[in-house]
């Protein structure tokens, strides 16, 4: 899904970040389904994306603006998984 995400948001706006494990247990459904989190907009423009504060925090920072660029990215993200699936 990184061609879409690049596409969409733009190559030098996406940032690839390390596997990190959490409490989450999205990693059984991704078992049986494929998946991924994005994280978008949970910071200040030009902040640190290593420094910010994450969701569970009561500092996160919601940058709304974004908001139309996340729908954007999910509806070209199914498109094109389902492109991909029907090959």
């Amino acid at each position: 899904m990184l061609p879409s995400l690049q596409q969409t948001a733009g190559a030098a706006n996406v940032i690839l970040g390390a596997p990190m494990t959490g409490a989450e247990d999205f990693s059984y459904f991704e078992q049986k389904v494929p998946g991924l989190d994005v994280f978008l907009g949970g910071m200040p423009k030009g902040g640190d994306p290593k420094n910010t504060p994450s969701n569970h925090s009561a500092d996160f920072f919601i940058d709304e603006s974004v908001f139309p660029l996340g729908v954007k990215t999910l509806c070209n993200l199914t498109l094109d998984y389902m492109a991909e699936k029907t090959k």
